[in-house]
């Protein structure tokens, strides 16, 4: 059963003016491990998740996307200790793509990982669950693909995206300055403990 998978990021007395640097650092983490060098879109939730939105801008994907920084610096010219900055950046996985009447086969496609990054006050304190930054990779579907039937070739695929998941978790770790991380999903389950169910199930 697919779940949905995140990495929450903490930093030590983290002041919200110092959130911009960090909320960079994660974005530009990207380009280096698969992913895109430009911001596609970028959101501001005040309060909580209810409320609308008070600043949202659509860039676009590839050349037509903003620059990490400069989707930062608009995002947050409007800096509220209970505001939530929310941004979204393409991240390229293997896929298993299925079709009526097709064989199945692996394409390498883009999809949108949404980086947020907490003010203190935000949704009651959610950054001392979520982290002061949080990644929404989506479904954790591509890291094991449970309901196929692996080859070969299909589980160099799904080792290939665990290979990328690892090495970008601990590059915005280190890039951000990160003291404390933690990979979870939201059924609780661990990607690990499935991962190597998986795998074991194939030898």
């Amino acid at each position: 059963m697919a779940d949905s998978l995140y990495l929450s990021l903490w930093y030590p007395n983290l002041r919200l003016a110092a959130l911009p640097e960090k909320l960079t650092a994660v974005l530009g983490a990207f380009a280096a491990h698969g992913g895109e060098t430009r911001v596609y879109a970028a959101t501001v939730w005040p309060v909580n998740w209810s409320e609308a939105p008070v600043f949202q801008r659509i860039y676009g994907q590839g050349e037509r996307g903003a620059e990490p920084r400069q989707a930062v610096e608009e995002a947050l010219e409007l800096l509220h200790e209970d505001y939530a900055y929310e941004f979204q950046i393409g991240w390229h996985l293997w896929e298993l793509e299925s079709g009526a009447g097709l064989d199945d086969r692996w394409v390498r496609e883009p999809r949108l990982v949404h980086v947020t990054g907490f003010g203190p006050l935000f949704d009651e304190g959610v950054y001392e669950q979520d982290g002061h930054i949080r990644l929404d990779f989506g479904s954790d579907a591509p890291f094991l693909e449970e309901d196929a039937d692996l080859d070969a070739v299909g589980a160099q695929h799904v080792e290939d995206n665990v290979r990328r998941l690892v090495e970008l978790t601990g590059a915005v770790e280190k890039s951000s300055g990160a003291t404390a991380r933690l990979l979870w999903s939201e059924l609780g389950e661990s990607l690990a403990q499935r991962l190597a169910a998986r795998l074991g199930m194939r030898n």
